[in-house]
């Protein structure tokens, strides 16, 4: 099996992802225009970052959250970026702890580049150095938070931890999952990623899938 082909996966998702995304943004506008008007206020330069990344089926599309990086930082697609960059600014720190700086992706999820749930969207020159297995990723929109996001995201540069939870995600796509996924995003937030980090053998999904 290569992706899930439960109706959920083939439209039911894409329904939900509108129906929930629009009054998302409604209702957390405020916490939207509080953290852009901080971002311009304690540091120069933009206030989002946006960069191309890969989508479904390994189309490009410009993602785009809120800047916590400094201004003279200059990325580099090998860097692994942790709470400790001294790169970071203070706002920024407590943008990603809080996962405030993705909020943003909310509009990519109403024009239909993203979803809610997915894998997360990766660089266009890791996209094509993937494998055959590694391309599964790719067979859905990717997702403001994930299977991955919310399972291995404190570990540092490895990728393929990463992508095993993605593949698994896409293959096993159904209505619970993406729930169970949204339940547990906030939980991440709250607490830290650390305390949720595991490999993927060491999962109920690599012990089961």
């Amino acid at each position: 099996m290569h992706v899930s082909r439960t109706i959920w996966a083939r439209g039911g998702k894409r329904v939900f992802d509108v129906g929930i995304a629009l009054p998302l943004i409604v209702l957390l506008s405020p916490i939207l225009l509080l953290a852009a008007l901080l971002v311009k206020l304690t540091s120069r330069g933009p206030v989002f970052f946006t960069q191309d990344r890969a989508g479904r089926h390994g189309r490009p599309f410009r993602i785009r959250k809120f800047r916590t990086m400094s201004e003279d930082h200059r990325h580099d697609e090998k860097e692994t970026i942790t709470l400790a960059h001294p790169g970071i600014t203070p706002l920024g720190r407590v943008l990603r702890r809080t996962k405030i700086d993705e909020l943003p992706q909310l509009f990519s999820v109403l024009t239909g580049t993203m979803s809610l749930v997915g894998p997360r969207p990766g660089l266009i020159s890791q996209a094509q150095a993937y494998d055959e297995v590694q391309r599964r990723r790719l067979l859905l929109r990717p997702g403001c938070t994930g299977l991955a996001q919310v399972n291995s995201m404190s570990r540092g540069a490895d990728w393929t931890e990463r992508i095993r939870y993605d593949v698994y995600y896409v293959e096993h796509c159904g209505f619970w999952l993406d729930m169970h996924i949204l339940a547990k995003t906030p939980l991440v937030a709250l607490f830290g990623e650390r305390r949720f980090d595991r490999p993927f053998d060491q999962s109920p999904y690599g012990r089961t899938g």
